[in-house]
């Protein structure tokens, strides 16, 4: 049965420090917002550890109370104290607390036939479509750049649209990486302007693609690739955002990859609830 929370408890306070990296990092725990990602988060089969809500979401969203009668922690605030503890401009009333999930470089290498490598990306905006983007083309895992943003930052847990519950995540540098990659045999290959052209190269597997940072490029990373390629782009625009051009690259890893197999997968499989194709975040 959910419990009411007093605007001065304790357990508000520890929500409230999981906005920062070193709370989430003291806690091992990070928070996310709203129906949609609570959703996904049941989906994925994500454990959650505790829910905090408005009585108004509490009595609007059926899955709070099926969490609530399958044991999970659920706890009613009154709109202020939800809104205190929310990172959004307009609160949802809905905020659950999960355990981060970090992997290590080594297994995630190990296992994944292609991976997505965020060289010290410092956007969480650019992160979290990243997130999006590998999961929807079939990559294994993501590794983050250790100088770079937070795999838990609220806004890149929201842009991830429900991937940072399913894919497999790592922070590391770039020897641990380019160790790691040797023993597999996993190619390193960066994304950088003036490179040869991505278009219609057999990438093969197992490899990582290698995104730049949004001002600095792939910088320290750079050394550890073993190949450099470039997107081509016909019109004036000088450069492409961290989010596109890795996005851009991993549909073409995943196309060439699968023009490789017998036969290219279909967009939808019929008899299949379709997917949506909204591309807004």
């Amino acid at each position: 049965m959910a419990d009411r929370l007093g605007a001065h408890s304790g357990r508000l306070a520890d929500v409230r420090v999981l906005r920062s990296p070193k709370g989430r990092r003291a806690q091992g725990r990070f928070a996310f917002e709203g129906i949609t990602l609570l959703n996904e988060a049941r989906a994925s089969r994500f454990p959650i550890e505790a829910l905090y809500c408005t009585a108004a979401a509490y009595d609007a969203a059926p899955a709070l109370r099926e969490l609530d009668a399958e044991g999970v922690a659920v706890y009613i605030l009154e709109e202020r104290s939800a809104a205190a503890i929310s990172d959004l401009r307009t609160p949802s009333g809905i905020v659950g607390v999960a355990p981060t999930r970090l992997h290590l470089v080594e297994e995630l290498v190990r296992e994944a036939p292609l991976l997505l490598v965020l060289a010290d990306v410092n956007d969480p905006a650019n992160a979290g479509t990243l997130l999006r983007s590998a999961d929807a083309f079939g990559c294994g895992g993501v590794v983050f750049g250790r100088l770079g943003v937070d795999p838990y930052h609220p806004k890149v847990v929201r842009g991830s649209m429900g991937a940072v519950f399913r894919l497999p995540l790592a922070v590391g540098d770039p020897p641990a990486l380019s160790a790691a990659a040797g023993a597999a045999g996993m190619r390193l290959i960066g994304l950088a302007a003036g490179a040869a052209c991505l278009e219609g190269r057999q990438l093969g597997r197992p490899i990582a693609l290698v995104v730049g940072n949004e001002r600095h490029g792939l910088g320290r990373w750079e050394g550890v690739c073993g190949a450099l390629l470039a997107i081509p782009m016909e019109g004036p625009s000088e450069s492409l955002s961290a989010a596109v051009a890795g996005s851009i690259a991993l549909y073409e890893a995943s196309r060439t990859f699968a023009h490789q197999g017998s036969a290219l997968r279909p967009c939808q499989e019929s008899g299949d609830e379709p997917k949506s194709q909204d591309y807004r975040g």
